[in-house]
Order: C-alpha cells, then sequence, then structure tokens
C-alpha cells in the first residue's frame, strides 16, 4: 500500500492556466468564424465548453485511477488504438478532412485515432523499459523491440498522411530511451537514422517539398504555400510588446487559415502582444520543469518512464507548433496543447497530464 497526498500544486496551476488562455483565445479567434459559418458567434465557444468539460472529467478520473491496475492494460490499450489506425483508412468509418484521412466520424463529433495512440505508446514504452530495465543496454534486446513497436505505428501514421505527429511520437521515444539509460552510441545512431528518415520522408512528398520551399523563402509564393507563414507572421508582428488587445484581431477575417486550431499562438502574440506569448512560453516551461521533477521522483521506474513520456509528449508538441507558427519550423498540421481549439486532441492531453498529476500524487 502507499500513501497517496495531494497532486503537485505547480503543475496543475500550469495546466489550467493554459486552459483559461486557450478558453479566451478560442472564442477571440473563432467569432468571426463562428458567424459566418454557423451565424452564431459563440459556436465554437460552445463546442469548446463541451471539450474542456469532457477533459477535465478524463483529467480527474485519470488522476486519481490506480495505475497499477491501467499498466495490466498497456498492451490491449496499444492493439485498440492501432486497430483505430487502420480503420480510417476504411471508406465509410475514415473521415477524410483537407486531403488527410486522420478521423473517424462518431455522428456530429470525430475521434483522432492518432492522439489515441500517442498515450498508449507511452503507457507501453513505460511498460517494457520498466519490466527489464537492464535490457536496454542491448541494442538487439532492447533498444531495437522499441523501435520495431514505433516503426509499425509511424508507419500507419504517414500513410494518413501526419507528418507532425510523426515527429512527436519519434522524439517522445528519443526521450524515453534516453531517461531509460540507452547507450550514447545507440542514441547518437538513433538520431541519426531518424534525421535521414524525415528528409526522405519530405522528399518524397512534393507537397511537403513545395512546404520546405516556402519555409525557406515563403514570400516566394505569398498567395499559395507560403501564404500561412505569411499571414501567421503578419498576425505576430503587428503585436508588438503588448498587443492589439484583446478582441481586436485583424487576421481573424478569415486572412489567416486555421486560426483558432494549428495557428492560434499567432493569435495571442496579434491580441497580447510580445509580453502575452512569452507568458505561455513560459508556462510550458514550467508545465515541463514540474512535469520532469515528478519523473524522477516517481515511486517505480514505471511511473517514472510514464511521467518522462507524457511530458516530453506535451513539450515537444508545444515546441512544434510555436516554432512553425513563428517561421523556424516548416508548416505541420498540430495542434498547441490546452489552448487549440478542442476536440479528440484536447480531451486525450487531458487525460495523459490526469495521468502526470496522478504520479505526482505518490512522489517520494
Amino acid at each position: 500500500m502507499r500513501k497517496y497526498h495531494r497532486p503537485d500544486l505547480v503543475l496543475l496551476g500550469a495546466i489550467l492556466a493554459l486552459l483559461a488562455i486557450g478558453f479566451v483565445m478560442v472564442y477571440s479567434s473563432s467569432a468571426v468564424r463562428g458567424y459566418i459559418q454557423y451565424d452564431d458567434p459563440y459556436h465554437y465557444l460552445k463546442m469548446e465548453i463541451l471539450w474542456v468539460t469532457m477533459g477535465l472529467v478524463a483529467m480527474f478520473v485519470s488522476m486519481v485511477i490506480d495505475l497499477r491496475w491501467v499498466r495490466k492494460y498497456a498492451k490491449p490499450a496499444l492493439i485498440m488504438a492501432i486497430v483505430l489506425l487502420i480503420a480510417v483508412k476504411i471508406p465509410g468509418i475514415g473521415r477524410r478532412v483537407n486531403g488527410a484521412d486522420r478521423w473517424i466520424g462518431l455522428g456530429p463529433l470525430s475521434i483522432q485515432p492518432s492522439e489515441v495512440i500517442k498515450l498508449s505508446m507511452v503507457l507501453m514504452m513505460s511498460h517494457v523499459l520498466a519490466l527489464n530495465p537492464h535490457k536496454i543496454e542491448s541494442f538487439r534486446k532492447g533498444v531495437l523491440p522499441i523501435l520495431g513497436l514505433m516503426g509499425v505505428i509511424a508507419g500507419l501514421i504517414m500513410l494518413q498522411p501526419d507528418l507532425g505527429t510523426t515527429l512527436v511520437i519519434a522524439a517522445t521515444t528519443f526521450f524515453m530511451l534516453i531517461a531509460a539509460g540507452a547507450k550514447t552510441s545507440h542514441i547518437m545512431a538513433l538520431a541519426g537514422t531518424g534525421l535521414g528518415l524525415v528528409v526522405a520522408a519530405i522528399a518524397a512528398a512534393p507537397y511537403r517539398m513545395r512546404r520546405i520551399f516556402a519555409f525557406l523563402d515563403p514570400w516566394a509564393d505569398p498567395l499559395g504555400n507560403g501564404y500561412q507563414t505569411i499571414q501567421a507572421l503578419l498576425a505576430l508582428g503587428p503585436g508588438g510588446l503588448f498587443g492589439l488587445g484583446l478582441g481586436q484581431s485583424r487576421q481573424k477575417f478569415l486572412y489567416l487559415p486555421e486560426n483558432h486550431t494549428d495557428f492560434i499562438f499567432a493569435m495571442i502574440g496579434e491580441e497580447l502582444g510580445f509580453v502575452g506569448a512569452s507568458l505561455v512560453v513560459l508556462i510550458f516551461f514550467l508545465f515541463a520543469w514540474r512535469g520532469f521533477r515528478v519523473a524522477m521522483r516517481a515511486p517505480d521506474p514505471f511511473m517514472g518512464f510514464l511521467a518522462v513520456g507524457l511530458t516530453a509528449m506535451v513539450s515537444i508538441q508545444a515546441m512544434i507548433n510555436m516554432g512553425v507558427v513563428s517561421g523556424v519550423l516548416p508548416v505541420t498540421g498540430i495542434t498547441l496543447p490546452f489552448i487549440s481549439y478542442g476536440g479528440t486532441s484536447l480531451v486525450f492531453t487531458m487525460l495523459g497530464v490526469g495521468v502526470l498529476l496522478n504520479i505526482s500524487r505518490e512522489v517520494r
């Protein structure tokens, strides 16, 4: 029997602060879009209330559940998630949006299986790494099985296609292998191989190559592949130090695509300025610090690896999203955790951080 105490309140505060910022910014950035599309400026706000409520319920349930019981279902959960990934390619089940098969339709709602697979992958890797911690020193017995599993999942996600989620899963796996004590030579070899595979994936798809060229010089194609990057920069730039003011964005008048989802960070920069955007970055740093602190003080290896994976997953996704919006990285469709407009991404992210808070209740 283990003693439980209150969760890490700093970590919980960071999560709730990001949720609050997201709640406000989703309404501010989507009101015009909601009015034009649905004749209701509160449409996306109403849906966000639904998703946030579901996310909070998921977080508080996962915060009190017995993780040793959850561990028993790591393999069935992963198998179920893989089946869902395959189902998105089945006509009549999968739902295609913007040329990508990433969703399964459930009436008016949609489930994104790639969000399910991220959590189940971290859970399974934590179980395997904790089961035989000394095997990680052997490439064949420790590292290779995990890479094989990641390769299967990455391949299924790339068929959708979804390079952004693949990068998040690969980077999270990389962090977990480092935490498990994999040899430096193995880590360096994996990093080089992974970089080569990313380059190959980009070169194999013409639309990805066009995104790379647009990233290098977006003004060479201002109305095509460079349009989204330029509009994001035109949102961030005028924001200045303190922003144009809450609700005063100009880019939300349908100039910037996906301004309430993938590019909501640009809206933060435009309306709240450098100060507001920096505050969001600092809160994510606070989240990462407290998350890794929980991992280092976890009561057993399984929970330690689980905390590392969950913290890395959220932090890496946030870093990629903010890098894309600010023009530091090529455009890829990935949301900003806790802040972007809801959906499966928000609910499963909340489920994951609930597990992280659960672990913090048992830290030494």
